[in-house]
């Protein structure tokens, strides 16, 4: 590969690093061509970037991004999973994967700037999807309201309930 090819490389993964809501590496060492275009395809259908790079590629681009928190992982086979808007879908996906294929290996994770741990990882792949989630806060935010109106328009019922009693009582 030419250095020029290189340097076009690395400027293209420091911009995606700088970008990403959320990264993960991984070690695919063992799995054969079809696994790999399997799991490509199912993080793309999830809006994921799959790539495999170079380590000193990976390391040169890290510089001056949060991913340069994570490049003493950088060792082996590596591949990086970019994520642009749903962090919970590629470590889903990665984990859901590595169940089924042993070979695949989580190293670390980087959501924003915080490093994960493959525990981390896990435990983020457990999240429901970002849509749920966004419905779940818009339930929330909608019950308070409606919870406070109907408090407040109880105590003018139950005030007429008290009337109606009184009135009642008094015309027998």
């Amino acid at each position: 590969m030419k250095l020029s090819q290189k340097k076009r490389i690395a400027d293209d993964l420091h911009e995606k690093f700088l970008k990403c809501e959320i990264l993960i590496l991984t070690d695919y060492k063992g799995l054969d061509v079809v696994t790999m275009n399997d799991l490509r395809t199912k993080l793309r259908a999830e809006a994921v970037e799959y790539r495999v790079v170079k380590n000193t590629l990976l390391a040169r681009a890290s510089r001056g991004t949060p991913a340069e928190r994570i490049i003493v992982k950088f060792k082996g086979p590596c591949a990086v999973a970019i994520s642009y808007q749903d962090p919970v879908a590629p470590a889903r996906v990665l984990i859901g994967f590595a169940k089924q294929n042993d070979k695949l290996g989580i190293k670390v994770g980087l959501l924003g700037d915080r490093v994960l741990d493959p525990d981390a990882i896990k435990a983020l792949s457990n999240l429901p999807p970002r849509d749920r989630l966004l419905a779940q806060a818009l339930f929330v935010m909608n019950a308070v309201p409606t919870a406070l109106v109907r408090a407040l328009s109880d105590i003018p019922r139950r005030f007429l309930n008290v009337l109606n009693a009184v009135r009642e009582q008094k015309e027998t």
